[in-house]
């Protein structure tokens, strides 16, 4: 291989595809900077995750094309094609796709709400299933941070709270992706962020500046670290070390892609993790994403060019780039005396390897007729249809509201109309109404930064008038409240005045109104804590699980609901 071949598997980055199948050849660059022939046969590159939801057939036959253009350059090396979680309800360009094509089953933190682990290898084994059809041979996923700062973004994706839990969760995940052990019929598991993402400062994301810092002031560091510990004992083929820059701690204050201590000490010689390590996207380079300006994360280090971050990254122990496409960078540290040729070598040979166990080489190509028939199959379906029933989770029954029964006026609110016109008879008026059904959203605070508007941020609690409003149809009918936790939501006001609360993570409204007319049963248990008030949330440490002041409900609160 040529130093330009090898530097170019250094760099995972991302693609989107056209509706109709086709390969990308032509870009105004305000999404991604380079068209696919330009990435493959200009720059080297092999390993890309795809931006975007689509038909399975659609991409199936895309992927085949990649692969066909990849097979025409020199040495032929295939694709490996990479994927955010794409089987659910949240769609955000930074981290995952909702279900489209695929299956739709609960996030990740509704799967913990049910907590089993047989459960959760059968949802891994048919996203596996759904992957392999359409040519995704890399899940960037699972996320398994603790859920300790009720602010942060991220805890959707993420197994909740229990560490002990989330270790089961992810081993039984892991085994469902990959199998036994990795080989031609596997999906690689890229387990993310080492060494845990969930203590951040204020409960801020450290894709942006203001969220970088992580902290520890509860001292349980080490307790983030035991899903990571499950995981790699499971085979884990790969890691993805988050953007955080640890404060406070004996950690060197870089974030985690950077940092040594982290990634060679901790994570290769103490852990004994010997896979792949792939660093989060963005590191390197400057970005500008929907039109908006973003530096690159490189926190701690941004007074480095991108060369010396490449370097820094590279000498923590990282194998490869995640959304970046500058191999150039890396010919240059090598061909000035920078980096030895030996470090792009012990890399590169990681990552081929791995291509080579998948079958990539022998064949990458995949049928779009059996995608078609496979994504989404009617049996997949009714699994995550199932899971979205039992995830749910009552909070409150107030006078054994539930299970609601025979045919009653419904006043709704936020639920398709369609869909509940086959429960009871529908009204327009909460007056007219024997009860009322409305579905809420965890609150946020608003972002003026598009891509940062995606990551649900700041305050959990309701502000005026919407409180008001919601509490006045609860004071008006009685009203069964659904509210999807993506986060954990401080709602005292409403448990109070609701007939019943339910939660859910990623449920339709089909599912919702099965159990609350007792056709499924509910057997959800809190993944998190429900805070009483945003003083508690903010007196709370970020690294400790479950640590504010008399929560409206404890983690693991759920009740069954009796005919």
């Amino acid at each position: 291989m040529t130093l330009e071949e090898k530097a170019g598997q250094l760099f995972h980055a991302m693609l989107m595809m056209n509706a109709d199948g086709t390969p990308v050849t032509e870009t105004d660059g305000s999404i991604l900077p380079f068209t696919t022939p330009e990435l493959i046969e200009g720059r080297s590159l092999t390993h890309f995750n795809l931006l975007g939801s689509y038909g399975a057939r659609e991409m199936a036959t895309w992927q085949n094309a990649v692969q066909e253009m990849a097979a025409g350059t020199r040495l032929g090396i295939p694709v490996t094609l990479s994927t955010d979680p794409r089987h659910s309800f949240t769609d955000n360009v930074g981290a995952s796709f909702n279900a489209g094509a695929f299956s739709a089953w609960p996030e990740a933190i509704g799967l913990a709400a049910i907590g089993d682990p047989e459960l959760v290898f059968e949802f891994a084994d048919i996203v596996r299933r759904e992957y392999l059809s359409v040519g995704f041979r890399v899940a960037l996923h699972p996320q398994i941070d603790l859920a300790t700062e009720p602010r942060w973004a991220r805890q959707s994706a993420t197994f909740g709270s229990d560490a002990k839990l989330t270790g089961e969760l992810v081993q039984a995940y892991v085994r469902g992706l990959q199998g036994e052990e990795l080989g031609a019929g596997s999906v690689s598991a890229m387990v993310k962020h080492f060494p845990g993402g969930g203590p951040q400062k204020d409960g801020e994301d450290p894709h942006f500046a203001h969220g970088k810092e992580q902290i520890y002031p509860g001292g349980m560091r080490e307790h983030h670290l035991e899903p990571f510990k499950a995981a790699i004992a499971a085979g884990c083929a790969q890691m993805m070390p988050y953007y955080g820059q640890p404060i406070g701690t004996d950690w060197e204050e870089v974030g985690f892609g950077f940092n040594k201590g982290v990634v060679t000490g901790l994570l290769r010689e103490e852990l004994g993790f010997q896979g792949i390590v792939c660093t989060d996207w963005g590191l390197l380079s400057d970005s500008v994403i929907f039109g908006e300006s973003h530096p690159a994360r490189a926190w701690g280090l941004e007074h480095l060019s991108t060369a010396e971050r490449a370097a820094r990254s590279l000498e923590a122990g990282s194998d490869q780039f995640g959304g970046e496409q500058c191999p150039e960078v890396i010919v240059e540290l090598v061909r000035s005396g920078r980096v030895p040729e030996s470090r792009i070598d012990e890399s590169v040979r990681r990552l081929l390897r791995e291509k080579f166990v998948l079958g990539l080489f022998e064949n990458p190509y995949v049928d779009p007729d059996a995608a078609a028939e496979t994504v989404g199959r009617a049996d997949f379906a009714a699994a995550g249809a199932a899971a979205q029933r039992r995830s749910l989770t009552v909070l409150t029954n107030t006078g054994r509201f539930l299970p609601l029964s025979g045919r009653p006026k419904l006043y709704v609110k936020d639920v398709d109309e369609a869909v509940a016109a086959a429960y009871g008879d529908l009204v327009s008026d909460p007056a007219e109404a024997d009860l009322a059904v409305l579905r809420l959203r965890t609150p946020h605070e608003p972002r003026t930064n598009v891509f940062e508007s995606f990551f649900h941020s700041g305050s959990l609690a309701f502000a005026e008038p919407e409180l008001a409003e919601i509490l006045a149809l609860l004071d008006a009918v009685p009203t069964l409240v659904c509210i999807n936790l993506e986060r954990a939501a401080v709602i005292p006001e409403i448990a109070e005045h609701a007939a019943a609360l339910i939660a859910d993570y990623g449920a339709s409204d089909a599912a919702l109104l099965d159990v609350a007319f007792g056709r499924a049963a509910a057997e959800g248990r809190l993944p998190f804590e429900l805070p009483r008030s945003m003083a508690a949330v903010e007196a709370s440490r970020p690294d400790v699980p479950n640590d504010t002041a008399d929560p409206v409900f404890p983690h693991g609160h759920g009740l069954t609901l009796s005919s």
